[in-house]
């Protein structure tokens, strides 16, 4: 009862004093670990608490706190803290820590794969665990604890409540629920028999050797907010002196009633709520309930456990709200990062291919009910085997590749196999395979465009013509109780994609995590304006409109403090109503929210100011418009900043309903000339007006990166077709360079720049590319290393294993009864004493690689490696794939692999750059000896067009010619360069871009920079793009 009273004296005169609102009291800093008094709104009492973390609201900070006399655990706004006056913190704190003792938590494992459950040890308490423990607690009508050990600062104990005149055992009645286990180790039997002694009561007692009472777990020390966590079991005795700080219990058979002590289990788990900030938005235009765990989502249970058993790991964000809608059958368009993501749709399309039922009207005939159709052969190819792994969970649907050339027989020849349900195969196989079977698609419910974006881009025309016969099919009476999907799924948002949900889609489910293409969804309206970085002030006060027709709300994102209390000054000078909200003035969030919201009339223009990281704390979605002072750090930036006009968003679901469009401004200097070329794509598909000098700033941008690809081969796009799909992603080099692409030796002689020549090829790369040797008929020197090398490796005492290989080193290597040259390209980290490893080696006769283990390479004598590398690529010219793919067919490289390698063919030589020589044409001669002449067996051109797995290219090397020629013209450019050493200068002269930004905006003289004697685009950039 003294305790009592003295805590009840404690309390109130803590809070008699800190009610006065004493200034001197506030503390300056925070941290976690820190003593202090609270004010707690739900005891209405200032109380004694440490703080555990700290947490950013929208207005202000808080405090996770734990109450040190109460054990509670209450957020607290940094306003109400106070600094601990010693004089209120000579009693120790009442709440202990107390733990079951020998009681650990349980949890029900199930192995999907193994269609097994069991009940296993756990880290964590269940949920339903914690709340059968807080349900005994709030029936009990007393609680009492015998003390078995203390750990640290735990009191381990048997908990007792009494309920309904029944008194239970807390531990032992978790373990019949089978909740938890007992588990007895060592070191509990220690505490337990050694540590207790007869005693009545606990308290407390600091030594000089600053051994501490478990108690004083919480003390705090030196009243610096630390806790000592050097805590060992001291003496407990009894202590009258109000300052020893005694607290009593009272015993009753060897038990404890605990009074004024609440317990704090472990398993009640009261941990602070956090807010998530850091939930990336999303866009939807139906609700739908995401399902977050693979437990939840609505697929079937035998395609989980296949999902398991390869490591997923999902789902991801966008799956946990795409998979429900299109599980159900639902129209679905799915625009994500991860766009090109095969499993964003396959198990859902699986688990809804298994309700059979609703198919029973579709004719009884053979036909497909699903079909995927892909942007290029290697995705199908992938799609295909997904189908194939996946599928095994559900029932037979036997699913089909079909990949289809330009020869009319082979389509005509297609037959499906029985019980085909589903078909993948891109948009012009699919149109090839329609011309002579069009009545194999009378049962077709579910049509899905896999890079829907990229469908579109490379097939348009082709894609809506499958749609409009996917359109007349499900319209038949017959099919009326038949389900019918389109499913999209993609990277980018297009207008095509648009029209594709208006046309041809029934009220379908739009999911886009990806916020700069929902932007372009809401029909935001980009612009971007090009400026000096000193200039960006006075351009954004030009680009403001101070008196709109409407109430306006304008979001300025900058990336520094300085900068947004610099824009601030600014708009208030300009006598805009300006807010502004950083970091670093918490307090004015909750005033800058309430005057955003509020309603303002028309011709009235709100500015908010503000950094990037207090965005997800303001949750502004009406904003009509933002501006990008300072450049976005990353993309996912910038969809933050563009998602905040959300709710002026336009789309197809906002017929008929009054919005002001959206727009968002990017100032682009030349602090960040190396994303303009990313700036101009995205502009290129929001089809939005590019401003001319937006495209000359990129154009010079472009100039300067291709200067510094020195170092990078010759794009294999460009040598094999003569254009790159996309230069300006692409990392390898597109221009020519004499002194670089110099034709290289291959013995006494240069590869020979133009003539007839007799190749042998001996690694195939592809249909038109491959790695052999030119055969010189005179003195075949080749010929001669490969002899010599056989003789000397003839004999054992020659074949010396090599111990440390050296990376680009020369050795020679045994295989299938020949003596090859090979190059180790790299070599892995080994393992200490591991003699048996694989290292990289290159074939420089042959030009192919591989890898061997490192005992089988031989040391190569010196005089075998005088002679230079053989291997020399071929490319045949004039010929590229069908239907715009970039790589050819595995079925027609198969073809031409088992036709010419190791045989000899004569070729003419076009062009040679390095070690590469493009030849038109390659034939097969053969000599018939008994009429002594020779005829041409094949053509490998001719031989990849008549298989329909190619076509003409007449370009291809006119635009290699071109570029030599450009080469040619560069170099003498380069000459007369070096006469003006003013204009040299400029290469490395960061301050030169000012004079590029200001002639570039200047005038109407656009010609000038079109002119392709101007040097200066290309120099001017160097210093811009040299950290990209």
């Amino acid at each position: 009862v003294d305790c009592e009273m003295e805590y009840k004296k404690l309390h109130a005169e803590m809070n008699q004093f800190y009610n006065r609102d004493v200034e001197e009291v506030k503390p300056l800093t925070l941290e976690e670990g820190q003593v202090c008094v609270v004010f707690c709104q739900e005891l209405k009492c200032w109380c004694r608490a440490v703080v555990k973390s700290m947490l950013f609201c929208a207005d202000h900070y808080l405090a996770e706190c734990f109450l040190v006399d109460y054990a509670k655990y209450t957020p607290v706004k940094t306003k109400n803290i106070r600094v601990a006056v010693e004089a209120f913190m000579q009693l120790p704190y009442r709440a202990k820590k107390f733990r079951l003792y020998c009681t650990k938590p349980v949890t029900l494992h199930i192995d999907f794969c193994e269609d097994a459950a069991e009940i296993v040890p756990a880290k964590r308490w269940d949920s339903a665990a914690i709340q059968y423990f807080q349900n005994l607690l709030k029936g009990t009508t007393q609680i009492e604890a015998k003390l078995c050990a203390i750990e640290d600062d735990n009191f381990d104990v048997y908990l007792y409540v009494t309920i309904k005149d029944e008194k239970v055992c807390v531990n032992d009645d978790l373990v019949a629920k089978n909740f938890a286990r007992y588990v007895m180790t060592k070191e509990n039997t220690v505490n337990s028999t050694k540590s207790q002694k007869p005693w009545s009561s606990l308290s407390l007692k600091s030594s000089p050797e600053k051994v501490i009472s478990p108690a004083l777990a919480l003390w705090p020390v030196l009243m610096q907010g630390k806790v000592n966590n050097n805590l060992e079991t001291s003496e407990y005795s009894v202590y009258s002196t109000p300052s020893e700080a005694q607290y009593s219990f009272q015993k009753w058979n060897g038990m404890l009633t605990l009074h004024y002590i609440v317990i704090t289990c472990v398993l009640v788990a009261l941990e602070f709520q956090k807010i998530n900030t850091e939930q990336p938005p999303i866009v939807l235009s139906n609700k739908i309930e995401p399902c977050s765990v693979l437990e939840t989502t609505p697929l079937l249970a035998d395609l989980k456990k296949e999902l398991l058993r390869n490591k997923f790991l999902g789902p991801n964000l966008t799956e946990s709200y795409c998979w429900p809608p299109i599980a159900r059958g639902c129209d679905s368009v799915v625009i994500s990062h991860h766009g090109n993501d095969p499993l964003l749709y396959i198990p859902p399309v699986l688990t809804f291919l298994q309700s059979g039922s609703c198919y029973k009207s579709l004719p009884t005939r053979n036909g497909p009910i699903a079909l995927i159709i892909c942007p290029g052969w290697r995705k199908a190819q992938l799609v295909f085997e997904l189908l194939e792994k996946y599928g095994r969970c559900s029932r037979p649907l036997h699913p089909m590749l079909i990949l289809l050339g330009l020869n009319k027989e082979e389509a005509k020849n297609v037959k499906l196999q029985r019980g085909c349900e589903v078909i993948v195969t891109t948009p012009y196989s699919l149109l090839r395979l329609l011309e002579h079977h069009s009545l194999l698609f009378l049962r077709l419910c579910h049509l899905v465009f896999d890079e829907v974006d990229n469908l579109f881009s490379e097939a348009c025309k082709q894609i809506f013509t499958i749609l409009e016969y996917y359109k007349k099919t499900i319209t038949i009476d017959e099919r009326e109780s038949a389900p019918h999907q389109i499913v999209a799924v993609g990277s980018h948002w297009s207008k095509h994609i648009e029209h594709l949900t208006k046309e041809f889609m029934n009220d379908p489910y739009i999911v886009i995590t990806a916020m700069e293409e929902a932007s372009i969804y809401g029909n935001v309206q980009q612009v971007v304006q090009l400026c000096l970085n000193c200039e960006r002030t006075s351009v954004l006060l030009q680009i403001l409109d101070f008196t709109p027709s409407k109430a306006q709300k304008t979001l300025i994102f900058t990336n520094s403090v300085d900068e947004t209390e610099m824009v601030y000054k600014v708009m208030e000078s300009s006598s805009i109503f300006c807010l502004k909200v950083h970091k670093e003035i918490e307090f004015h969030f909750k005033y800058a929210v309430e005057q955003w919201k509020k309603k303002f009339s028309s011709g009235t223009h709100v500015v908010l100011v503000l950094t990037d990281d207090c965005m997800p704390s303001l949750g502004i979605t009406d904003a009509n418009c933002v501006v990008h002072f300072s450049f976005p750090a990353s993309p996912r930036v910038f969809g933050v900043r563009l998602h905040s006009m959300f709710d002026n968003f336009q789309n197809g679901s906002s017929v008929g309903q009054i919005y002001t469009k959206a727009k968002s401004i990017l100032l682009l200097t030349e602090r960040n000339g190396c994303h303009a070329v990313g700036v101009l794509r995205y502009l290129e598909h929001t089809e939005a007006k590019i401003p001319l000098e937006l495209c000359d700033f990129t154009a010079g941008v472009l100039e300067a990166k291709e200067d510094m690809k020195l170092a990078r081969p010759l794009c294999q796009y460009l040598k094999r077709s003569g254009v790159c799909k996309d230069m300006r992603i692409c990392p390898d080099r597109h221009r020519v360079h004499l002194q670089i692409d110099l034709p290289q030796k291959m013995s006494d002689n240069t590869i020979p720049m133009a003539g007839c020549v007799t190749i042998v090829p001996l690694h195939i790369v592809d249909a038109t590319n491959y790695f052999g040797r030119i055969i010189d008929k005179q003195k075949n020197q080749y010929a001669i290393l490969d002899g010599e090398m056989l003789e000397y490796f003839k004999e054992a005492r020659n074949k010396v294993s090599v111990e440390m290989v050296e990376k680009l080193a020369l050795y020679g290597l045994h295989e299938e009864g020949l003596f090859h040259r090979v190059q180790v390209l790299e070599i892995p980290p080994k393992e200490e004493n591991c003699f048996f490893y694989n290292v990289a080696i290159r074939y420089i006769d042959e030009g192919r690689t591989g890898q061997v283990q490192v005992h089988q390479l031989f040391h190569l004598p010196t005089r075998f490696q005088i002679l230079p590398p053989q291997a020399v690529e071929f490319i045949v010219c004039r010929v590229k794939p069908i239907d715009n793919e970039i790589e050819w067919n595995p079925k027609v490289t198969r073809y031409i692999h088992h036709k010419i390698r190791g045989k000899l063919h004569e070729a003419k030589i076009v062009l040679a750059l390095g070690n590469t020589i493009w030849v038109d044409p390659m034939v097969r001669v053969t000599k018939l000896s008994e009429l002594k002449t020779s005829i041409n067996e094949y053509n490998i051109r001719s031989e990849i067009l008549s298989m329909g797995m190619g076509i003409d290219n007449p370009e291809h090397i006119k635009q290699l010619q071109k570029l030599c020629e450009h080469a040619k013209m560069l170099a003498l450019e380069e000459k007369t360069f070096q006469t003006f050493p003013p204009l040299a200068t400029c290469a490395s002269a960061a301050p030169d871009l000012t004079q590029f930004l200001l002639f570039a905006r200047g005038s109407s003289q656009s010609s000038v920079w079109s002119q392709p004697h101007e040097l200066s685009t290309r120099f001017l950039f160097f210093s811009l793009v040299g950290y990209s």
